[in-house]
């Protein structure tokens, strides 16, 4: 049994020099800007995207407020396009995706029994590049357009198709700034992909075989790979925009005998691995709450880790989905109908196994546990809703609809995004030391649950009526009045609910009921540690002997398979060491400002190359410094923690 050790705090002298080691050497900002703590740069992603899901968030009101009634006069359809490009853009670079790799930052070397993830620093480099990425596509909202003069924004939709994307079309710099912004949040996600997968190979704690492994490690080296593989795709596919805007080249040009097709394959060849990128993170958050909530095993568990692993190979074979009537004939039309229906049977044996995890469990409905069951009603929604876009001719009449619209967002909304807040309610006391208040929690999921449904479950009827997406107004009388006030009213519940959400946080942090080891009873080794973690999260690697190591530790089972505790009052966690260790041989990665310096370079480069080309040089010459740095200094501290 691995030993809980607790930094001693005999006197303030030794807690403000435990203070400094868990800040990474230094005390303020200056310890969160120079941080390698996997667990610090956790939370930092996590509260910048949750940042950006508060801006998002205030792009969707500007836009439902619009489309609330015929003739809306909010924004005019200039402004509504910038709006809804970000808006779009936003919710799936800067929020779903950056949140799961808070997850994976906070939770992976915690749940395989590690100190901390492969590569400190180049983890640190990711979360900067993210945010110099994210900030720079901001940073178009201060630019003009030169023609219309409005702020400017890309203006081409989420995907930006070309010509959309062409200068003819879209004269500013927004474009640039969101093809350049893409291009280095691509950058952070191949390098914390990489680092994901040496982590989970090569540091998992003696014992822990693959197949010991929790669901959300397994989900994410998946997801891990599926970055590393489509991020280079949609690179490639980038940088040909920006060469026909800047250098006027001509892979888009029709007037050249060029195909503007081309970016289509371009973009959705990566666009559907990034679904399951979006989504895995997800499933597997939910299949560690599933069990722990139901007190049983997951049900059938080498059939949710194949059929994750089923998911990643099958999403690069079905992007034709997307394009059924661009006249691509009825021969590939038709192969990649049927593979998108081929796609959902690794994913309905999700589901079911889901479902047969909580049949017969003993359920404790905590507002953790509400999440993972809303994510599970309404994924599997959004999915049969997905499964018709499979069948050619229905899709020809769905396509380019707000019936699409629906069913993207039942996915994401109501897959990754109640699967998250899932997530925060589960693993947050375990970094804060503090439980949220459940009763605040409760009434956040059935708001945000009725809001939901009130904002897009109407969607699907005004797609059926005809209702084209990313119009910015509507004529009265065309039968889609009454569905998109519904639409309107369900937003702002959402809204209210997600600041119910920030009310709990900030609450909880400061009157919360303090959460210990081990408030859920769980299963990993995780909740075997204090809340919050040491900086060194482990005193002693742990040693693991089954699947659900630490719930094999508490318990036994009867005869009908019921959990029996092996001592009692075991479940409460590890009993404390007497810190014997003291610490003194274990040694943690020194601090580094070099990966903030050297992702500012990228910023900075690309600035150069849409205003001036001296620029790129001076980005270039600060990323050579970063990265020169961070090889010359050494790569942990020099002295133990006591």
């Amino acid at each position: 049994m691995a030993t809980v050790f607790e930094p001693p705090r005999t006197s303030l002298a030794d807690a403000l020099r435990w203070a400094r080691l868990a800040g990474g050497g230094h005390y303020g900002i200056w310890s969160w800007l120079t941080t390698v703590d996997h667990k610090r740069i956790g939370i930092l992603y996590g509260v910048t995207a949750f940042l950006f899901f508060l801006t998002g968030g205030v792009e969707a009101l500007i836009l439902r407020l619009q489309l609330a009634t015929p003739d809306g006069n909010i924004v005019n359809a200039d402004q509504y396009n910038r709006i809804l490009t970000m808006h779009g853009a936003t919710m799936v670079f800067l929020v779903i995706m950056p949140l799961s790799s808070a997850f994976f930052n906070l939770m992976i070397p915690l749940m395989i029994g590690a100190r901390d993830v492969a590569f400190p620093r180049l983890n640190a480099f990711s979360y900067w590049l993210f945010l110099g990425g994210g900030l720079f596509m901001y940073a178009s909202f201060f630019t003009r357009d030169v023609f219309s003069g409005e702020l400017g924004a890309p203006d081409c939709g989420w995907t930006c198709y070309s010509t959309l994307s062409s200068k003819a079309f879209s004269p500013g710099h927004g474009v640039d700034f969101w093809a350049f912004g893409l291009q280095i949040l691509g950058v952070a996600s191949i390098a914390a992909g990489l680092n994901f997968i040496v982590t989970i190979l090569n540091m998992r704690a003696p014992g822990m075989t693959l197949f010991r492994m929790p669901l959300f490690v397994w989900m994410t080296l998946v997801t891990s790979f599926l970055l590393i593989f489509a991020m280079p795709v949609i690179a490639v596919g980038l940088f040909q925009p920006i060469f026909d805007r800047l250098f006027d080249a001509n892979f888009f040009n029709p007037d050249k005998g060029r195909n503007p097709l081309l970016w289509q394959h371009m973009f959705w060849l990566f666009g559907h691995p990034e679904v399951y990128i979006l989504i895995l993170p997800a499933m597997g958050i939910v299949s560690e709450i599933l069990p722990t909530f139901s007190r049983k095993p997951l049900f059938g568990y080498p059939f949710v880790v194949f059929s994750g692993i089923a998911i990643g190979f099958m999403s690069w074979g079905v992007w034709v989905h997307h394009m059924y009537t661009t006249g691509l004939g009825t021969v590939a039309n038709s192969a990649f109908g049927i593979s998108t229906i081929l796609i959902g049977v690794p994913t309905g044996v999700k589901v079911l196994n889901w479902m047969a995890t909580m049949w017969g469990g003993s359920l404790s409905l905590k507002a953790p546990m509400m999440f993972a069951i809303g994510f599970v009603a309404m994924f599997t929604i959004g999915g049969l809703s997905g499964v018709t876009h499979s069948v050619v001719p229905s899709d020809y009449q769905q396509q380019d609809t707000y019936y699409v619209v629906a069913h993207f967002h039942y996915v994401l909304f109501g897959g990754s995004i109640f699967a998250l807040f899932a997530g925060f309610y589960y693993w947050l006391p375990k970094f804060t030391g503090k439980l949220l208040n459940d009763t605040i929690g409760q009434v956040h999921f059935w708001l945000m649950l009725i809001g939901f449904n009130l904002t897009f479950f109407p969607m699907h009827m005004s797609g059926l009526l005809g209702m084209p997406r990313r119009i910015s107004t509507y004529s009265e009388g065309q039968g889609w009045d009454i569905w998109n006030l519904m639409s309107t009213i369900g937003a702002f519940t959402i809204a209210a609910s997600v600041l119910l959400f920030i009310i709990n946080v900030i609450y909880s942090m400061r009157r919360g009921q303090k959460a210990g080891n081990d408030p859920w009873d769980g299963r990993t080794l995780e909740w075997t540690i204090p809340s919050p973690p040491p900086h060194y999260n482990f005193a002693q690697i742990p040693t693991v002997h089954a699947r659900d190591p630490f719930w094999h530790e508490k318990y036994t089972e009867d005869e009908t398979g019921r959990p029996l505790p092996v001592v009692a009052g075991a479940a409460n966690g590890h009993e404390e060491g007497d810190g014997e260790h003291g610490g003194h041989d274990i040694h943690m990665p020194s601090p580094s400002y070099f990966p903030l310096i050297a992702a500012l370079g990228f910023p900075i480069m690309a600035t150069g190359f849409l205003y001036d080309y001296a620029l790129v040089a001076v980005g270039a010459t600060v990323l050579f410094v970063g990265i020169y740095g961070w090889a010359m200094e050494p790569a942990t501290e020099e002295e133990g923690h006591a």
